[in-house]
């Protein structure tokens, strides 16, 4: 048996809401199945399971605000173990089937149970049959209520990023490298691709980048990492954090999976999605725990030069400024060029700066050799 517990959705998160289950007592769950929505600080978020199982019991009542992190939410079992229905078993035979929190509350609003059919799995009678009947009793001609929406406040986000860069501050020493790049080939390269795709199926120009810092990791993986209880644990697949900014305000970070495995296309529209599915608030918890680095990028507000701070409990951030034409010589001769300020931002736990310039080394060199990403 296994518990399906509050999850830690980012480092500045140390409780939660449970604002739905997606899931009954008796259904059959497997690894990446949403079973749970969890409202934080910073949004409402969709929660996977991580293991194939039947779940034996909900241990907590959608709406219990401020849930621990690590407190049980569910019992999960291996599927052909016999499941108990908790509320099942607490009846005798013949009798309604009532979870305890349903009948508690039925008896503090005086609602008969007698009169009621449950919703829940078995015809168990649950919370929400107890109080859309209050509810009705109070206001016959109310309307049914409407679905929630989250829309975290700029001012809550903005704290809970503070917290997290605090304890990042606090806990990470920093160490950080920066180095030019001469986006010539990269540019042409995306003028190219680009005059034979519509407007909507364009390349933009960070999609490169990102693509060369999947290539680059897997030369250094030593920042491709985590802590976990003060243990450095390397990621196998490159998951890259991308900062996206919000439509009221804030800012999500929400990781770009397996990168080293798609195309330039394929990348594109993982982008768009996940941009979209953030400012819509359709995000999946996964993608806020699993990034091993993170790509913040200011270019397009004409920010030279981005010097960040590490996202516990990752290792490492690149920060990418604005492309700008600058002198540049080579081979003796001196022109101008298009040319990228990146910086790193590392973890001197996890690599030294020998690793750090070999990977912004690494980084630089794919970046002139776009048609290979």
């Amino acid at each position: 048996m296994a518990d399906f517990c509050m999850p830690s959705l980012g480092a500045d998160m140390t409780s939660g809401l449970l604002v739905a289950w997606r899931v009954e007592a008796g259904d059959k769950v497997e690894h990446g199945q949403i079973i749970a929505e969890i409202e934080t600080a910073k949004g409402l978020f969709e929660v996977e399971v991580f293991e194939d199982g039947v779940v034996e019991q909900l241990l907590i009542e959608p709406g219990e605000d401020q849930i621990p992190v690590g407190t049980p939410l569910a019992k999960i079992v291996a599927d052909g173990d016999v499941v108990t229905k908790p509320d099942a078993a607490a009846e005798p035979e013949g009798r309604q089937k009532v979870s305890p929190v349903a009948r508690r509350r039925a008896a503090e609003l005086g609602v008969d149970l007698t009169q009621l059919k449950g919703s829940g799995a078995d015809g168990v009678i649950q919370l929400a049959d107890v109080e859309a009947v209050a509810g009705a009793a109070e206001s016959p001609a109310k309307a049914a209520p409407t679905a929630r929406k989250i829309t975290p406040s700029a001012e809550g986000m903005r704290q809970a990023i503070a917290a997290a860069m605090s304890r990042s501050n606090s806990e990470i020493p920093h160490y950080y490298l920066a180095t030019e790049i001469d986006m010539s080939r990269a540019q042409q390269f995306l003028a190219e691709q680009n005059k034979q795709r519509s407007i909507k199926e364009r390349l933009l120009p960070v999609v490169l980048p990102l693509k060369a810092v999947a290539v680059a990791l897997q030369k250094v993986p030593q920042l491709n990492g985590y802590y976990v209880d003060g243990q450095l644990q390397q990621r196998e697949q490159v998951n890259i954090g991308f900062t996206v900014s919000l439509r009221n305000g804030g800012l999500l970070t929400p990781a770009l999976q397996g990168v080293e495995q798609m195309s330039i296309d394929q990348l594109m529209a993982a982008l768009n999605d996940l941009i979209g599915r953030t400012r819509a608030g359709k995000l999946r918890g996964s993608e806020l725990t699993s990034a091993g680095i993170t790509v913040t990028s200011l270019g397009d507000l004409g920010v030279q030069s981005v010097f960040g701070v590490i996202y516990p409990p990752q290792v490492a951030l690149i920060g990418l400024g604005k492309i700008v034409e600058r002198a540049w010589a080579e081979n003796g001769a001196l022109s101008a060029r298009p040319v990228l300020s990146a910086t790193l931002a590392a973890d001197h736990r996890a690599s030294d700066g020998l690793l750090g310039a070999k990977f912004l080394d690494a980084f630089g060199r794919a970046l002139q050799q776009p048609e290979a990403l």
